[in-house]
Parts: structure tokens; sequence; C-alpha cells
């Protein structure tokens, strides 16, 4: 399993979406997908928190 993005990345995503950009922009800028953008938005909404999973084992 590779390993999670990191929460810097993560947080440099949400805020540019928060700021205005579009999902689709930030996913080419940052190079990640939609669904992954759209995931950790999700995560965001529900707990407040998009931080990957702890306990994470490598």
């Amino acid at each position: 399993m590779p390993a999670p993005y990191s929460y810097d990345l993560r947080t440099k995503v949400i805020n540019a979406i928060d700021e205005g950009m579009t999902k689709t922009q930030a996913s080419r800028l940052f190079g990640i997908s939609r669904n992954t953008i759209n995931l950790w938005l999700k995560k965001k909404e529900e707990t407040g928190s998009y931080k990957a999973k702890v306990g994470f084992a490598e």
C-alpha cells in the first residue's frame, strides 16, 4: 500500500479550494485525483479534520 499524502499537501489543496480554486484546477496543479480531493473534503466535513488515518503502518 502506498504511503498517504502528507498533511502539508492536504492543507495546501484544501486551502486552495477554500480560496476559490476548482477541484479540477487543484487536481491538475497538485497532481492528485479529484476523487482524492472529494474524499478529503468529505472527511473534513464529517470529522473536522483531513489528516491521514492514525496508526498507518509503512
